[in-house]
């Protein structure tokens, strides 16, 4: 294995290690062995994926006037899916090492005659594997009666167009986004959260007139260049843009965001100029007309999509990758026995606890949980009085709590608290009555 190699490995591992070892992410029924391809979030991963949930959605929804949301069923009526090609073309090529008797994906394997597990040329001939989870639905389990875990949250979009349409009187160009659950029976789950069977998409669609489709398209695509620049921080030597040159039949363009995995670089986002091949279908499939007359200009024609598409659990992924740093602690200072502190630089807007309050001594418990009690009204924020400050202060750094509120004896006489900055271990005295607005502005910074 190259060096390179064995680095990125021993970053995942230690990733793995904190995420589980924090309260992140845990393997999903782990005292049964665990579920290959299923992870469960624990207490600090499930808020910062609702805070990565909360921000996409008030940055694709709530600021704006021509978007609106939905929730969907997981599953939806099986013709949908065959409308969308997902029955008749959702597959993957599979073969099966007759030696090791490991299961791969053949376009995943560096040399498709050879298994990447043992070396071995003895593989079965590829085979397709359909990814579609199946499932029944009513009391008899036949072909009559199934139906389809959703692969993708777009195509409810889709269905739904006109219904949302109607309801929220809005005129073409206009968006419906959605956050939810999506599967896919992966052949050969990998990388931690990653490439997982059950995943969050976080998806928008985009309705427009054709002839402004790739306005709209180089729209989308610098809209969410400038959200991972401005909101998640991300450096421009950590993520890039693959434009792809070979198109679905259907689509005018298509780029990926790619960012620099603990693995290498992976696809995050996609951002793709769909034509009218969705809605056409699902009017071929359903009987229903899907076009959109246009009362302004007295004209009538199916809209054209643009599609962005991101994966929370691979953002979150991302984010946790970036932001896991190991420093030389400064030990004296902070009365700790450890030469090495491990950090989450997480931005403060997607930390799962963004404020700590500490009392100095058990002494000041009811000072400084009156104090908790406030703050956590505006912000996340956890109350912490168990070990010494220095080890508490290890315990928010490893969980990447930017903001350290420490309540000490002084805070009795002079009505401040020593506010504590993760990444630089700086300390600041800041007054009680100040203190709300002091943190706004260094999160929101």
């Amino acid at each position: 294995m190259a060096e390179d190699d064995v680095k990125n490995q021993e970053l995942m591992d230690k990733i793995v290690s904190l995420c589980k070892r924090r309260g992140f992410v845990f393997p999903s029924s782990e005292i049964y062995g665990g579920f290959n391809g299923f992870w469960d979030y624990g207490p600090y991963g499930s808020r910062m994926k609702r805070a990565i949930e909360n921000l996409w959605w008030h940055e694709m929804v709530e600021t704006r006037d021509n978007v609106e949301g939905l929730d969907s069923t997981v599953i939806c009526h099986p013709t949908v899916w065959k409308a969308s090609g997902h029955i008749d073309q959702f597959s993957d090529l599979m073969t099966d090492c007759k030696k090791c008797k490991a299961r791969h994906r053949v376009d995943q394997m560096p040399d498709p005659n050879v298994c990447p597990n043992c070396g071995s040329t003895e593989l079965t001939e590829p085979r397709e594997f359909n990814l579609m989870m199946k499932t029944f639905v009513g009391p008899v389990f036949d072909d009559e009666h199934v139906a389809y875990l959703r692969a993708e949250t777009c195509q409810p979009i889709f269905v739904d167009f006109h219904s949302v349409r109607i309801a929220t009187r809005q005129k073409v160009p206009f968006g419906i986004a959605q956050i939810g659950k999506a599967f896919r029976n992966e052949i050969n789950p990998r990388n931690f959260t990653f490439r997982s069977r059950e995943f969050t998409q976080m998806e928008m669609e985009f309705f427009c007139d054709g002839e402004e489709g790739m306005e709209w398209f180089e729209y989308w695509k610098e809209q969410r260049i400038n959200y991972y620049r401005n909101k998640l921080k991300f450096s421009d030597d950590f993520f890039r843009i693959y434009e792809h040159e070979k198109l679905a039949h259907y689509a005018k363009a298509a780029i990926d965001i790619e960012v620099k995995f603990p693995f290498g670089w992976g696809e995050l986002e996609g951002v793709h100029h769909r034509g009218q091949w969705d809605l056409s279908q699902h009017s071929k499939f359903s009987g229903e007309d899907l076009a959109y007359f246009d009362h302004d200009n007295n004209r009538k024609f199916m809209p054209t999509v643009i599609e962005t598409s991101v994966g929370l659990d691979r953002t979150m992924l991302a984010l946790l990758g970036r932001a896991y740093k190991e420093e030389k602690a400064a030990t004296q200072k902070e009365g700790m026995d450890e030469d090495v502190r491990i950090l989450l630089q997480l931005p403060p807007l997607v930390a799962p606890i963004q404020v700590a309050v500490l009392p100095q001594s058990k002494k000041l418990k009811e000072n400084a949980y009156g104090l908790y009690k406030t703050m956590e009204r505006y912000f996340r924020a956890e109350y912490d009085e168990t070990g010494s400050i220095g080890k508490r202060y290890r315990r928010q750094d490893e969980i990447g709590t930017p903001f350290c509120v420490t309540f000490d004896f002084d805070s009795l006489n002079d009505n401040a608290v020593t506010v504590r900055d993760r990444d630089t271990m700086a300390q600041e005295r800041v007054g009680i009555t100040q203190l709300r607005d002091y943190l706004e502005e260094k999160i929101n910074a």
